[in-house]
């Protein structure tokens, strides 16, 4: 049995869509650990909900998101700082585990490691975003090596430190996921919905195919929505909000297709095997995490970065798809079993170095 203390986000409570892709990472993990005897605590700001998962709730000022940052960005804490909180928080526990994860992806976790008894696994769910947390993590790379973990090779040769990454994917628990083998004439889209995921571009396909695009997922830049509800008026787009993982999955799996439009690079894209556990083709940007999830002709298309006619394409193209190679795909990479042997092997191998 391991004692594993898993340090969350601090750009918002778990459970409110504000973290991304990550919450649903914690979520994941710790609860397949817990199945397999390991004691987990997981500590996050105040407000989060877990299912099933001891959370302990930390008060304080919420980081700012650093994907909102340009490259040059000075390193930031606000006053009464969450995340220092939750550090401050570990430091005092760190002797009843052992081993903390941390699933931050901010400087000062990475500064405070060699002042910490207890070993730190660093879990990024994103790609290089800016130089100081580049420089800090590389230093930590090479001072602990094996510590970092990453979703995919894509994400990891983002950063100089690449070789020293630990591929660790992701995984859902299938069982929440229904398969659905007749879909309605409707796209989904979701994500968090701000510049970086260029939601404009799967709404402006919707426009060209006539096809209906739902919406969902957390508003994190509200100018940005607004801009995309005035420029496309007349677009068959409908937004329904920040939903459970039942009630997304379940207006998902309708769906002819996930649309996927980042013009960043996707550390991984946990939406697309969400998608892909309900038997719904992905159509995505060739760029980052999609491009090492999806099967190109099998399971979705990869299209070219930023064409909206490439979205065009693809979408006239669905027919092609069988939806049940999606779903067996979701089974075979996917599981939560999967997902809990690749990080069991990964915590192992840090507490015998």
């Amino acid at each position: 049995m391991l004692r594993l203390l898993f340090l969350s986000t601090p750009v918002g409570a778990l459970g409110t869509g504000q973290g991304g892709g990550v919450e649903l990472t914690v979520q994941n993990v710790a609860q397949e650990l817990q199945q397999r005897g390991n004691r987990i605590e997981v500590v996050a700001p105040v407000g989060s909900k877990l299912q099933g998962i001891s959370v302990t709730e930390i008060p304080g000022n919420l980081q700012v998101a650093v994907q909102t940052q340009s490259r040059d960005v000075p390193i930031i804490l606000p006053d009464n700082s969450v995340l220092a909180n939750i550090w401050g928080y570990a430091r005092q526990v760190q002797s009843n585990y052992d081993l903390i994860v941390n699933f931050a992806f901010d400087w000062l976790p990475f500064y405070l490691t060699p002042w910490f008894d207890c070993p730190i696994a660093h879990f990024i769910s994103m790609g290089s975003l800016t130089d100081a947390l580049d420089r800090i993590m590389a230093q930590i790379a090479q001072q602990y090596p094996g510590t970092i973990g990453v979703y995919t090779k894509s994400q990891a040769n983002t950063f100089s430190f690449a070789d020293q990454c630990e591929i660790l994917g992701s995984g859902i628990d299938l069982s929440l996921y229904q398969f659905c083998p007749q879909p309605e004439n409707s796209l989904v889209w979701l994500g968090r919905i701000a510049p970086e995921k260029a939601l404009e571009d799967a709404v402006a396909a919707a426009k060209i195919t006539g096809i209906p695009l739902k919406i969902f997922g957390k508003i994190q830049d509200q100018d940005y929505w607004n801009r995309i509800c005035q420029d496309f008026q007349d677009a068959p787009i409908e937004y329904g909000g920040f939903l459970s993982t039942q009630h997304l999955q379940q207006a998902m799996s309708k769906s002819r297709a996930l649309l996927m439009t980042p013009r960043w690079v996707e550390a991984f894209g946990n939406v697309a095997i969400e998608a892909l556990a309900c038997g719904v083709p992905v159509i995505a940007y060739a760029r980052g995490g999609p491009t090492e999830i999806i099967q190109d002709g099998m399971t979705g298309f990869l299209v070219e970065p930023d064409s909206v006619s490439g979205l065009v394409k693809a979408i006239n193209s669905l027919a092609q798809i069988n939806r049940f190679n999606c779903r067996q795909q979701a089974e075979s990479e996917y599981s939560l079993t999967a997902l809990g042997d690749r990080f069991r092997h990964w915590f192992t191998k840090i507490l015998k170095s």
